[in-house]
C-alpha cells in the first residue's frame, strides 16, 4: 500500500509540473538560424504554435523595436501566407554602409490565405534582418497572434532579468558577440563553409573508399590464384594416387 501511494503521489506531482510548465513552451518565440552576431546580418525564425483546439492561427503581426531599428528586413516567401512589410520614418537617421537611412521596418504582418496554422501544429516565419545593433545584447519583438474565431493573443510583455516569466512574454532575440576580426558572418556564410567542409570530407571519403576498393580487389585476385594452385595440386595428387593403386 505504501509503495502504491508513493507511485500515485509521484505521478500526481509529475502531472502538476507538466501542467505548470506547459504554457512556457507554447508562446511565440524567435531564434536565429545559426548565429545573430552584433553588427551583422542574420536569418531569424518566429516560431508560432497554435494553442487552441477549436480555432486556427490566421494572422501574425510582429512589431520591431524602435530603440534599435533595423533598416534591412526581408521576408522569405511562405506558401499559404501573404506578407506585408511596414516602414516608418526614424526620429534619428541611421548610418549604414556610408549612407543615411531615414526609415526602417516597424512591422511585419503575415495573413493566411488558406487554413493557417491548424490545431496541433506550429509554423516558422523566417526573416533576413540587419544590420544588428552593437550596443545591446538582445532585441524584443512584440507580437500579436490572431485566431480564426477573432481572438487576439498579445505577446507583448518583455521579460525582465531576475523576475518570473510573464504570462504573455514577447519574443526576445539574443545577440552574440561579433568575431574578434570584425567579420560579421551570416547564416549563409556558415552554410557555405559547412558545404565546403562537407565537400572536402566527401572527397576524402571517396579517396579512402577507392583505396580500400583497390586493396580488396588485389586481395581477391591473390586468393583466387592461390585457390587455383591448390586446386591443381589436389587434382595432381589424386591422379598420382590412382596410378599407384592401379600398379599395386
Amino acid at each position: 500500500m505504501k509503495a502504491s501511494r508513493i507511485v500515485a503521489a509521484g505521478a500526481a506531482a509529475g502531472i502538476t509540473v507538466l501542467a505548470l510548465s506547459a504554457p512556457a513552451f507554447a508562446h511565440v518565440s524567435v531564434q536565429p538560424e545559426g548565429t545573430a552576431a552584433k553588427g551583422g546580418y542574420a536569418v531569424i525564425d518566429f516560431k508560432v504554435p497554435n494553442e487552441r483546439d477549436d480555432a486556427s492561427t490566421t494572422k501574425l503581426e510582429v512589431n520591431f523595436p524602435t530603440d534599435h531599428p533595423l533598416a534591412s528586413v526581408m521576408p522569405e516567401p511562405l506558401p499559404g501566407w501573404k506578407v506585408e512589410v511596414t516602414k516608418s520614418k526614424l526620429d534619428k537617421p541611421l548610418e549604414m554602409h556610408g549612407e543615411k537611412i531615414t526609415e526602417a521596418v516597424s512591422k511585419v504582418t503575415w495573413t493566411a490565405d488558406g487554413k493557417g496554422i491548424e490545431p496541433g501544429y506550429f509554423e516558422k516565419f523566417p526573416l533576413s534582418v540587419g544590420q544588428l545593433p552593437e550596443d545591446t545584447d538582445q532585441l524584443a519583438f512584440k507580437a500579436l497572434q490572431t485566431y480564426s474565431n477573432k481572438e487576439v493573443v498579445r505577446w507583448i510583455e518583455v521579460p525582465q532579468e531576475g523576475k518570473e516569466e510573464p504570462d504573455n512574454p514577447a519574443p526576445v532575440l539574443e545577440l552574440s558577440a561579433a568575431s574578434e576580426d570584425g567579420h560579421h558572418g551570416s547564416a549563409a556564410d556558415e552554410d557555405s563553409d559547412d558545404a565546403k567542409s562537407a565537400e572536402k570530407a566527401s572527397t576524402h571519403t571517396a579517396a579512402s573508399d577507392s583505396a580500400s576498393s583497390d586493396g580488396t580487389d588485389t586481395t581477391a585476385r591473390v586468393l583466387g590464384i592461390v585457390g587455383i594452385v591448390v586446386g591443381a595440386a589436389g587434382v595432381a595428387y589424386g591422379v598420382l594416387a590412382g596410378r599407384r593403386r592401379s600398379n599395386a
